[in-house]
């Protein structure tokens, strides 16, 4: 068995099977192998994966573990996904697609944005629509770790048993959206050895206006990109100032003000322009101006490289899996589909699908199954 899929195999061999042990077929790493071949395939469904299961020829069962004459009905596989936990679901896939991140060493400092979805498909005539907070990595795209966050709480709570499956945060740093501008997070955050960039809105009133006053007329530029995209281009400036006083925010060390200014492509001559307020404990001589303001740009990379192709590519906010731990675990499947995909540089999310979809062979060779 080639390294990665032994990889992969170590990892989802360490997750408690939740099924009873006795008349067990297939085992818990295979099905769950099989479900990532079906979905990095563009499949959505507990049916539809049973049905690639069922369609694939015996060479590509057989390489996945499966007897070509007892393949996994529907139903099992169904009883199964919706019994797992996500979190560990999750935790697990992330170490295996970190380690297949990892085949050269980096200089770069490693920085996880944290972010929060709402699954829309998930909520009843009786319950509400599940929320998953996530952290991702920045540079690869890939769900490090995920937690569910139930109707009798928030994202802010959750924040630090997120974080918390993580094992090293040491110099890492963590991204967040103003929701999670809290001193006790900082506090954490300082005690696990990582930095922290977070954007400031009204949510915290008196800081957001300190850091408005702050006399930015006279500040140059620090970084200028220009960014084209989804229909409209957008150009990002940021300015920085070194905080010493006046700035009631525990270990902070600069103020950023980053502008952007957009329009849509078929109205060139509209633009909206927006300026957010972010502060950071990095100081000067720790990261150049534009590390920090890739880092804020890159925040939205949870966004964009991950929830974004879920709703549009995997139409996950119509999906009907409703029953158990199932929203969670498909989404953990979908985003270890994504980031399977994103490591080996591809792009567009959707026609990867097509691709892996007209040979069943390809999603077992991404996965390194042979």
């Amino acid at each position: 068995m080639p390294e990665t899929a032994a990889g992969l195999a170590a990892a989802l061999a360490g997750l408690p099977d939740p099924r009873a042990r006795r008349g067990v077929r297939h085992r818990l790493a295979v099905v769950v192998t099989a479900a990532v071949c079906a979905v990095v395939a563009g499949y959505r469904s507990y049916t539809s994966i049973a049905e690639w299961v069922a369609d694939v020829p015996a060479a590509t069962a057989l390489a996945l573990g499966i007897a070509p004459d007892r393949r996994p009905s529907e139903a099992m596989i169904r009883r199964l996904l919706q019994a797992l936990e996500p979190e560990q679901l999750t935790r697990a896939i992330g170490v295996w697609l970190t380690a297949r991140s990892a085949t050269a060493p980096s200089t770069a400092r490693r920085a996880i944005a944290v972010d929060g979805k709402t699954l829309r498909g998930s909520r009843t005539t009786d319950t509400a629509a599940r929320h998953v907070l996530a952290a991702c990595d920045q540079a690869t795209g890939v769900v490090l770790a995920s937690t569910d966050v139930d109707g009798k709480t928030n994202e802010i709570t959750r924040f630090a048993p997120l974080l918390d499956q993580i094992g090293d945060l040491h110099d890492t740093v963590i991204t967040a959206d103003a929701l999670h501008c809290q001193r006790d997070h900082v506090a954490y955050l300082a005690e696990r050895g990582a930095h922290w960039i977070l954007t400031v809105k009204a949510n915290q009133p008196s800081l957001h206006a300190q850091l408005a006053g702050l006399p930015w007329q006279a500040v140059p530029d620090a970084a200028r990109d220009t960014d084209r995209g989804h229909g409209r281009r957008e150009i990002r400036t940021c300015k920085i100032l070194t905080v010493s006083t006046g700035i009631d925010f525990p270990h902070a060390a600069q103020a950023l003000q980053v502008r952007r200014r957009r329009r849509r492509l078929d109205q060139p001559k509209r633009f909206t322009t927006e300026t957010v307020y972010a502060i950071t404990d990095i100081r000067v001589h720790q990261a150049k101006p534009t590390q920090l303001a890739g880092w804020i740009r890159d925040h939205w990379s949870i966004e964009n490289k991950v929830h974004w192709v879920r709703d549009v590519t995997y139409d996950e906010d119509r999906s009907q899996i409703r029953t158990g731990t199932g929203p969670e675990v498909m989404a953990a499947l979908r985003n270890a589909a994504i980031g399977a995909l994103r490591l080996t540089g591809v792009t567009n999310i959707a026609a990867a699908n097509r691709h892996h979809a007209r040979d069943s062979t390809r999603p077992l060779a991404l996965l390194g199954i042979t």
